[in-house]
């Protein structure tokens, strides 16, 4: 799941104006610019808790540069000498996703459902996700505004002609790694985004991928675990904000 978290970060490093990629020793970061006050695009993930502890200065460093207000770090929650310093250096613990994983090889076949999948559908992931939660402005158009066609697989499910739900999988090693999950409110429960995840996870499974991971909001923990997801623990958001 790191792996693949390291995967999407580069990704989104490159994905809109002024974007870049941290690498140091053990640790990468994406910094953007353009979103500086959330820190879902501005985060970091990392090989080690040494590595880490080591290298939280020169992060502090490269965000407070590029003028980024939040920025956060994801930890496996046993990492309790990570937590340590990530608290002493002015982090605080923001959210505690679940990190879940599925055996795609377990799935039937899926449901039927009104949906379109292309390269040209970024844009609509982006939109809905930012329709979607209590969001100012529209930070998911503005950190995948020049992100590069046919990387993730997009999905999107219509309803009375209009995008309601959608999805983006980005396929790393094997791993059809989940991301950008969300249904408008007024089409929550009618079970969009379990159907939708279905189906794609069917083609992935189609293209070659044996393994499927997510990190799960409390909302979505248990749509996934319906689909068969099984949770492995938390992978904690440790948040440093202005």
């Amino acid at each position: 799941m790191l792996n693949s978290m390291r995967a999407v970060f580069r990704l989104i490093g490159g994905s809109s104006e002024g974007a870049r990629v941290i690498e140091l020793n053990g640790v990468i970061g994406s910094v953007c610019p353009k979103v500086p006050e959330r820190s879902l695009p501005n985060s970091v993930v990392y090989e080690s808790q040494e590595a880490l502890i080591a290298a939280l200065p020169e992060l502090a460093r490269h965000y407070d540069e590029a003028g980024i207000e939040a920025w956060t770090v994801w930890m496996p929650e046993d990492d309790t000498r990570a937590a340590a310093a990530l608290e002493e250096a002015g982090h605080k613990l923001d959210a505690d996703p679940a990190a879940m994983t599925l055996d795609v090889a377990k799935l039937g076949e899926p449901p039927e459902i009104d949906y379109r999948t292309g390269d040209d559908l970024l844009a609509t992931v982006a939109a809905v996700n930012d329709n979607a939660y209590d969001h100012e402005g529209t930070p998911w158009s503005d950190f995948t505004s020049r992100q590069p066609a046919g990387v993730t697989k997009n999905y999107v499910a219509d309803a009375d002609g209009e995008p309601v739900s959608v999805l983006s999988i980005l396929p790393v090693d094997g791993d059809a790694c989940v991301w950008a999950v969300a249904t408008l409110p007024a089409a929550r429960g009618r079970g969009l985004a379990g159907r939708l995840m279905h189906r794609a996870l069917w083609d992935a499974r189609s293209a070659g991928c044996d393994l499927s991971t997510l990190q799960a909001t409390k909302m979505g923990e248990p749509v996934y675990a319906r689909l068969g997801y099984e949770r492995l623990g938390a992978l904690q958001m440790w948040e440093r904000r202005r």
